[in-house]
């Protein structure tokens, strides 16, 4: 018993130290994963900073005004942070002075000046936030209610306006409206390359050592496992790591370090950090759907083209009237149709006729039996004595020996090589006559023309249909099956 307690114990120790491995495997793979994810949020924030810089000072101005700073080379704009500097001078004058002091109209009309300066110089064009000076002027128009920008400006500061319309109430009017506005300004420093200042290389390039030196420690480990294993090898089969690895910011490539949701949706996937599977399945399925779809109607539109076109330039009427025209090529110098025809000729008569034949004689009794009723005084025969079922079993015989002698002539013709040529001889006769009715009667453009209109309406009735509402209906049917197939195999389990 020991002995045998002995293997089960040490199987037991090999199978833990497995589940040890794989549970530490995992664990490394889910930081991994979180580590990429946590690289493309910075970089998707990275990316977004300049377009939405507005919208992360309303929800974070102390982090937005540092990262620009710190990384982006942004710096107050010298004009819009004076002429804000000014607005404040003269709420402090006024409150010191009064609005109608010497000082206080001095403070006004410099305001006057630089507000018409900042509308005809646009300190926001360097920033590409020409927008907001447009707001800005748009909103100064309406509170005044005069159609010139500038005018409007230089009636908001004057000192009879804001004490008709109320001091307090058109600077909180100013600093709630405009200034928010205003701030939106800002100047980037230029770099020795010549564009603006990014440092966020400098945030980047750890996660590109970090992902650099696991693909390192993966090739190793995964040569030292594996023979004849190199670094190529590790490299190719993680491929999408390289995404990872290449500083997209320090060469001045900062919109493909989007590429890297690649890397990142196949991590996040292998670690089963999200479970992904529900998604893929069905974006897989929409658009496999769509393109089936696409395909299909290329595919048809595609063959009626073609056909509409040997039949415009005559090589259908061709092929049917001269089969053998200079224009038609053979292969294997067989005459398929005359091969098939036999084929299906001995097909019909060794293998259909035979099974069908109890059929086939039910309708031919059937009829004979008909024809008996409807002969005049056959009613009158049948009350003779003695006559009773006997014009039933004469009806049988005749059938039987009928069918049986029709059998028996298509059997031998087929076995009798004259029969064979005289039923060959048939065939070409029938499709000689036909081709030359066709060519006497001159019936073949009519013919073309007609194939070709059937054809575009066919385009255009049925084929053209494959559109949104077939895609959504393919999609539906899909899902149907889908559905189905994953509840059956639910219920084998």
């Amino acid at each position: 018993m020991a002995a045998l307690s002995r293997p089960r114990q040490s199987s037991r120790r090999e199978f833990s130290k497995f589940d040890v491995r794989r549970s530490k495997s995992l664990w490394f793979e889910r930081l991994m994963a979180t580590v990429a994810l946590l690289n493309l949020v910075l970089v998707i924030g990275d990316l977004s900073y300049i377009p939405l810089r507005d919208q992360y000072l309303r929800l974070l101005p102390r982090v937005t005004t540092w990262y620009g700073e710190t990384f982006k080379g942004i710096e107050p704009h010298r004009f819009t942070a004076n002429y804000l500097e000014t607005v404040d001078q003269f709420e402090e004058q006024v409150a010191q002075t009064g609005l109608t002091s010497v000082q206080a109209q001095s403070i006004l009309s410099d305001l006057q000046q630089q507000s018409a300066a900042m509308i005809a110089e646009n300190p926001f064009q360097i920033a590409n936030r020409s927008g907001s000076l447009e707001q800005i002027k748009n909103k100064m128009r309406d509170r005044i209610g005069v159609e010139s920008s500038t005018d409007a400006f230089t009636d908001f500061w004057s000192a009879d306006h804001l004490s008709s319309a109320g001091f307090s109430a058109e600077m909180a009017f100013f600093r709630s409206e405009i200034q928010p506005l205003i701030e939106t300004n800002f100047f980037r420093r230029i770099a020795v390359h010549g564009g603006f200042v990014d440092l966020f290389w400098r945030i980047d390039i750890w996660f590109n050592l970090l992902f650099g030196l696991e693909l390192l420690a993966r090739s190793i480990y995964l040569d030292r496992r594996y023979k004849n294993f190199t670094w190529q090898d590790a490299i190719l089969w993680r491929w999408y790591d390289i995404l990872l690895i290449i500083p997209f910011s320090a060469l001045r490539l900062p919109w493909l370090a989007l590429l890297r949701i690649i890397p990142v949706i196949i991590r996040v996937n292998q670690s089963n950090l999200i479970n992904l599977e529900p998604f893929q399945s069905r974006i897989s399925r929409f658009v496999i759907s769509h393109v089936a779809v696409e395909i299909t109607e290329i595919v048809v539109l595609r063959i009626i083209d073609q056909m509409q076109s040997l039949v415009r330039d005559g090589s259908l009427a061709e092929a049917i009237l001269e089969p053998r025209s200079r224009r038609y090529i053979e292969v294997g110098g067989v005459d398929e149709l005359e091969v098939l025809s036999k084929r299906l000729a001995g097909l019909m008569v060794y293998n259909v006729l035979p099974q069908v034949k109890p059929e086939i004689d039910a309708l031919l009794k059937h009829t004979v039996t008909q024809a008996f009723d409807r002969t005049p005084g056959y009613q009158g025969f049948r009350m003779l004595p003695g006559i009773g079922d006997l014009p039933d079993q004469v009806a049988q015989r005749v059938v039987a020996q009928l069918s049986a002698n029709l059998y028996g002539v298509l059997k031998g013709t087929l076995e009798n090589q004259s029969g064979g040529e005289l039923t060959q001889e048939l065939v070409q006769k029938l499709i000689a006559t036909f081709r030359l009715q066709l060519q006497e009667n001159e019936d073949v453009e009519e013919l073309e023309a007609l194939v070709v209109n059937f054809l575009e309406e066919f385009k255009l009735n049925y084929v053209k249909r494959l559109a949104a509402a077939d895609v959504d209906r393919l999609i539906e049917e899909r899902y149907q099956i889908y559905n189905v197939t994953q509840s059956n195999s639910e219920g084998k389990s």
